[in-house]
């Protein structure tokens, strides 16, 4: 056996369940670590799944995603699949000994969450929603120094994401409920909800409070152009405006707003403004503000020298958790909380009260 061969079959073989355009980042983030390679692939559009393959060099093809869990050399897989089919397949997955990493949203309810977590656990295997705002430079940096004691006591938690005309193509299955659960919450309001919370290091929520409006894609505006369809009919019943606030066990509070089309300069802005008592931050901005005595006041900016972010960094921390050499960045549990307060904020939208959450 050559030295290349010996090198291919130690390492992690993943496959690909679903051939979108996210699935082209994603198999160069798995390829691009030295222990890990993407062996498998699975699409039922053969034309996707073709030219998935050419451009990945991947060897195995499968129509179903049945066939690519039956593939016996694949030690994880990755799930990028509408909404949907999120729970159904991680499941699947898991029950043929795959460690998964499953793109967001978690599931479309918390009841489909937990019973993923179940079969994960019965099956002893690593389970991640692959979560990339968490590997943000300024993210980490603020958690940092929150933890440090910098900020002094973290009351508050103001986030924010505003597309200007963002919304999916219309046809898309990101437009449709039935396939997607949701809207604007859950493509980008799930990835600020977790960074926050990530940021804070407080998963303790007690109650949330949401309210979800559909002011312009059922009326034809708003669209972005990303997103894949060839649907003859342009189905729009999601939300496309969400708010929510959230609060916690200590007593802190988070609010969190966003949207894929709104009236506003910026066609992008996006931040999570941290209030403590003895400063504030704005992450994305990685700027930290603090008043002194009398009326003093200072601003530190560029805290950590660096604004991008590998998207391979979920991938990476994934792979090192199966081999032994790194904590998972997110675990399960708190993934489970996120998918509660999804959930709750939804909920809050239909009935018009505050929903409990502890």
């Amino acid at each position: 056996m050559s030295i290349i061969e010996e090198n291919l079959m130690s390492k992690l073989n993943f496959g690909i369940v679903g051939a979108g355009a996210i699935a082209h980042s994603c198999c160069k983030a798995i390829n691009d670590h030295p222990e890990a390679r993407v062996l498998a692939a699975s699409d039922p559009n053969e034309e996707r799944l073709q030219g998935l393959k050419e451009k990945n060099n991947i060897t195995n093809t499968y129509a179903t995603n049945e066939e690519l869990f039956g593939d016996a050399e694949l030690d994880a897989v990755y799930i990028a699949v509408p909404n949907k089919f999120h729970a159904p397949l991680a499941i699947a997955a898991l029950n043929a000994g795959k460690h998964v990493i499953l793109d967001k949203p978690f599931a479309l309810s918390y009841a489909e969450a937990k019973e993923v977590a179940y079969v994960a656990a019965a099956n002893g295997k690593t389970f991640t929603v692959g979560m990339n705002q968490r590997f943000t430079p300024g993210v980490q940096q603020a958690r940092s120094l929150i933890k440090q004691g910098d900020l002094g006591e973290v009351y508050h938690a103001k986030s924010f994401w505003f597309r200007r005309k963002g919304i999916p193509k219309f046809g898309t299955w990101f437009c449709r409920k039935d396939m997607a659960g949701g809207g604007v919450m859950l493509d980008i309001g799930v990835h600020l909800l977790d960074a926050t919370l990530y940021v804070l290091d407080n998963f303790e929520p007690v109650s949330v409070t949401g309210q979800t409006y559909t002011k312009f894609g059922d009326r034809g505006l708003g669209e972005g152009g990303w997103g894949m369809s060839d649907a003859k009919e342009q189905v729009f019943d999601v939300d496309d405006f969400s708010t929510a606030l959230i609060k916690f066990k200590n007593g802190a509070s988070v609010s969190l707003d966003v949207s894929w089309a709104i009236h506003q300069k910026e066609s992008n802005k996006m931040d999570i403004q941290i209030y403590g008592t003895e400063g504030g931050m704005l992450c994305y901005g990685q700027e930290k503000f603090n008043y002194g005595e009398g009326s003093s006041y200072s601003v530190q900016q560029g805290l950590n020298g660096k604004k991008e972010f590998e998207h391979g960094d979920r991938f990476h921390n994934f792979i090192n958790h199966i081999l032994g050499k790194e904590e998972l960045c997110n675990p399960i549990e708190q993934a489970l909380v996120i998918q509660k307060i999804l959930d709750g904020i939804y909920e809050s939208s239909k009935t018009g009260n505050e929903v409990k959450l502890d």
